[in-house]
């Protein structure tokens, strides 16, 4: 089967190319290093000629980025005209659990965007949304910095191990269209202000964490369970402590 995967240089997009790989895909691998842009349109006729699935883990260069509306705007139109084009049939994509609830955040917004351009487009189609990445929870921590200590949500948050997430977008690119959103998260959940307690101590850093739960997570508020996914999600294997401890030890 002829897979490509748009944005295939990014921490998602290279595990992918290499999981469809070892599985015995006939992979591309685009994104604008090897002259493809989701966002300007060039090479996508290219790339996905003679593709069965296009999966679609583009992103901005910042997770918080105000200009991502215009960019998932463009993009998604760009690939859903090019996917048409060429007769793809299936339309898989990489979101984010909660981007419904998030929507005062521009990026959310976005992201939302990019999903109803999915919905609307008459492919066949699988939206994944996944919980954050263990590897980025770090950065989500940096982020609520103030002097010598952070400032954080008590908001419940399920992350997952990228691995995790890439072995679920294999799975459903290898299955049939679902013409549905699943949700992919990990298998434990923890309190945002004491999962950056843990990354803490884990670094040695003697910085403190303040839980005030009117603290924002990329301009949004938070409730409680905004960013748990529900009942029927997919559930990583990768326990946090056990990443912990790899990344930590190498």
């Amino acid at each position: 089967m002829r897979v490509a995967v748009i944005g295939a240089t990014g921490m998602i997009g290279s595990r992918l190319v290499a999981a469809l790989s070892d599985n015995g895909q006939n992979v591309v691998a685009a994104s604008p290093s090897s002259g493809v842009n989701s966002f300007t349109g060039e090479g996508l006729e290219r790339a996905l000629a003679g593709a069965e699935v296009l999966i679609d883990v583009t992103n901005t260069s910042a997770f918080g980025d105000h200009n991502a509306f215009g960019f998932f705007r463009q993009s998604g139109t760009n690939l859903i005209s090019a996917a048409i084009a060429n007769g793809v049939s299936h339309y898989i994509a990489l979101s984010v659990v909660g981007t419904d609830r998030l929507v005062e955040s521009d990026y959310f917004r976005a992201k939302m965007v990019q999903e109803n351009l999915i919905r609307a487009s008459g492919l066949p189609f699988t939206i994944v949304r996944s919980t954050q990445f263990f590897e980025f929870c770090s950065g989500i921590v940096n982020m609520a910095a103030e002097g010598n200590s952070f400032r954080l949500s008590s908001a419940m948050v399920r992350p997952i191990a990228a691995g995790d997430t890439v072995s679920a977008l294999t799975e459903v690119a290898l299955g049939t269209p679902l013409n549905r959103t699943v949700e992919v998260a990990g298998p434990e959940d923890f309190r945002l202000d004491d999962l950056a307690r843990i990354l803490l101590a884990a670094s040695e850093d003697t910085r403190g964490v303040l839980t005030d739960r009117t603290a924002r997570y990329f301009d949004v508020g938070l409730a409680e369970r905004t960013l748990l996914p529900g009942h029927e999600a997919i559930v990583g294997k990768i326990r946090f402590e056990d990443w912990l401890y790899q990344t930590m030890s190498h």
